[in-house]
């Protein structure tokens, strides 16, 4: 029986083991004296939308570029399934897409033309690329027939840039900011496109400044700032570690020169009360009722990321 339960110990290790795709340690980049990333280490699971936040120049870019083979690490590992990215850089690269924040396209070429070019370049075989082409423009509702790159929308060139990050139909794909600068349709259209791809078994790691877009997409997410790791989780896991959840007490009363429990807002007639306490909202409420006032309404205030994300990088917000 002992044997029995140390042998499925050890797979159970082994099982999550080959569940992480990617792994990340002690990782760091200097450029001459500025130490751009110090000391990430992560994994990141098959499958798993993965989201890198922090404000410019946390390091968020230089992180993707070292993922991707791009830019090599000063110090530090990355492997992905299982494969050294120092080592076998060259057969990651054939399980993996890149989408850089700024993406220069071949603006005289047309859309087909162009991503055969990169299908060639893959090795791929001309009818398996003409389909894989034709997918993807179907899946990326991307109507350009006869039009040259340089006359397409900006919102129609990324998504050009990502059907050739998925060319190659890699499993790994490394966005930076994918929906950057678009119009709000076309960016719900790429997130909701992100989000299929991890249907179909694609590990993402992207980059965004739009935190409400990476709460609703990431299974987990990664905070940085000046190149360290603040924190890791998911949104539900940071919020519980860091957000501090605030309680509104709206009130009517017909005066307030008794009243010393803690500040208050005057809203068009009502008072207002926000805090992290609840015991000065029971203090502030049985005040309210022994001055024969009424409660207007009563409510908690759950942190988004996005007011956690502020706090965290030194700007605390209260809600009106």
């Amino acid at each position: 029986m002992i044997f029995i339960t140390y042998f499925i110990c050890i797979n159970d290790k082994y099982l999550n083991v080959a569940q992480n795709i990617i792994e990340v340690k002690g990782l760091r980049k200097k450029y001459g004296d500025f130490l751009a990333v110090d000391g990430l280490s992560f994994s990141i699971g098959k499958g798993e939308i993965f989201g890198i936040v922090g404000p410019n120049g946390a390091g968020k870019t230089t992180t993707l570029k070292m993922l991707s083979s791009l830019v090599r690490p000063s110090d530090g590992n990355i492997t992905m399934k299982g494969l050294d990215i120092d080592r076998d850089a060259v057969e990651i690269k054939s399980f993996l897409g890149f989408l850089p924040e700024e993406s220069p396209l071949y603006e005289g070429m047309s859309v087909d033309d162009y991503l055969m070019f990169f299908a060639e370049l893959y090795g791929i075989k001309k009818d398996i690329a003409k389909k894989r082409i034709l997918d993807l423009l179907f899946d990326l509702d991307l109507n350009a027939e006869g039009k040259k790159i340089g006359d397409l929308s900006k919102g129609m060139k990324r998504k050009v840039a990502i059907a050739r990050s998925l060319i190659n139909d890699p499993d790994v794909l490394i966005y930076d900011e994918p929906a950057s600068g678009l119009d709000p349709m076309t960016s719900k259209y790429i997130t909701d496109y992100v989000r299929s791809l991890r249907e179909r078994g694609k590990t993402v790691i992207f980059s965004a400044h739009n935190l409400y877009q990476v709460e609703s997409l990431c299974d987990n997410i990664l905070i940085m700032k000046k190149g360290k790791m603040i924190t890791r989780g998911t949104a539900d896991q940071i919020r519980e570690e860091y957000g501090r959840t605030q309680y509104r007490l709206e009130f009517k009363v017909e005066s307030i020169n008794n009243y010393n429990i803690a500040d208050l807002k005057e809203v068009n007639g009502d008072y207002v009360l926000i805090t992290h306490d609840i015991d000065v909202i029971n203090k502030t409420s049985k005040w309210v009722a022994s001055e024969g006032g009424d409660i207007v309404e009563m409510r908690t205030i759950v942190p988004s990321l996005e007011e956690i994300f502020l706090e965290l990088m030194g700007v605390e917000m209260l809600v009106d």
